[in-house]
């Protein structure tokens, strides 16, 4: 019954494309220098967390789980890297290897409570998220640490003309679409379909579970270092906000909250319209405040926009 009510009014991709077109022209109208380089640069380097943790979220939604601990392994990753840097060029790649480690043995971890320990998705990711927020906070007790100059400076400077946030987010895209072909992917798609369908055709439901919560891992992990390269710092408190952030931007893209239907494109433009959103809140003076009231709001307009032709169909 659940999943037929959702399938009526899941947000089809379109309408997140429309709405960021809406949210750029009304960004546009707002800064009158929104399209030079150097602010495009800016949004594209805040753009690049949340797109990776929108990526990651729905991977792990597509296979029929949800991770609320999403924006716990995020911190978790941000502090590990800036800690194993120590401002020094030379352990970047130690750092960012660990991070990486770091965001797959959690999403791991998430995975296995999930799939062979058979705990609920939301009720087994919201005890880790406590489990990843202590140690976050026992490597790094409070903001600071050091970032080596030349790796965040790169982060915002420009590659052949164009931003290296774009190059990450088209490097984002590229993986994706990598991934949607991949017989991993099919197989999370299948569970999250219709997991007892998926066993009797021969499906690895348990590891497929896994897999999602892996690849989640990873995309946060990728978040995670965007906002090292980003802020220039640790914080043991940076990724509160990013995991009910990604789940509205995988609503918003049209993956359905019950899993097996939807992809990453839309939830992408989903994660670009919320940072753009935070952008007009800004600059039209309104309280920081009213930011989640407006994602909520924007939530329903997707929502309502993708029921109107049911609504029609229905009516006729």
């Amino acid at each position: 019954m659940w999943r037929s009510v959702w399938d009526r009014f899941r947000v089809p991709a379109w309408v997140s494309y429309v709405l960021l077109a809406a949210a750029v022209g009304v960004n546009a109208s707002l800064q009158p220098y929104f399209f030079t380089l150097y602010n495009i640069q800016s949004n594209l380097n805040t753009f690049v967390p949340l797109v990776a943790a929108a990526v990651g979220q729905t991977l792990i939604i597509l296979g029929g789980g949800i991770d609320l601990s999403l924006g716990a392994i995020i911190t978790l990753v941000d502090v590990v890297v800036v800690t194993l840097m120590e401002g020094s060029i030379e352990r970047v790649p130690l750092a960012l290897a660990a991070g990486l480690l770091v965001g797959g043995l959690c999403g791991l971890a998430n995975g296995v409570l999930a799939a062979y320990v058979r705990l609920q998705p939301i009720v087994a990711t919201f005890a880790t998220s406590f489990i990843w927020s202590g140690l976050a906070l026992w490597i790094m007790p409070r903001p600071g640490g050091s970032v080596p100059r030349a790796f965040y400076r790169g982060y915002r400077d420009v590659f052949l003309g164009i931003p290296v946030a774009a190059w990450i987010i088209l490097g984002i895209i590229v993986l994706w679409l990598i991934l949607k072909r991949h017989r991993v992917t099919r197989y999370i798609l299948a569970v999250g379909g219709d997991e007892r369908a998926a066993y009797a055709t021969g499906v690895p439901v348990a590891k497929a579970k896994v897999a999602s919560y892996v690849l989640g891992g990873l995309f946060a992990a990728l978040a995670g270092i965007g906002i090292v390269a980003n802020t220039a710092s640790g914080d043991p408190y940076v990724g509160g906000p990013i995991t009910l952030t990604s789940i509205t931007a995988v609503v918003i893209g049209g993956t359905r909250l019950s899993g097996g239907a939807g992809g990453a494109g839309g939830s992408i433009a989903g994660a670009m319209i919320l940072s753009l959103v935070g952008n007009i809140v800004f600059f039209a003076n309104v309280g920081s405040y009213y930011q989640e009231l407006i994602n909520g709001a924007i939530v329903v307009a997707a929502l309502a926009l993708a029921g109107i032709p049911s609504l029609r169909r229905r009516s006729l």
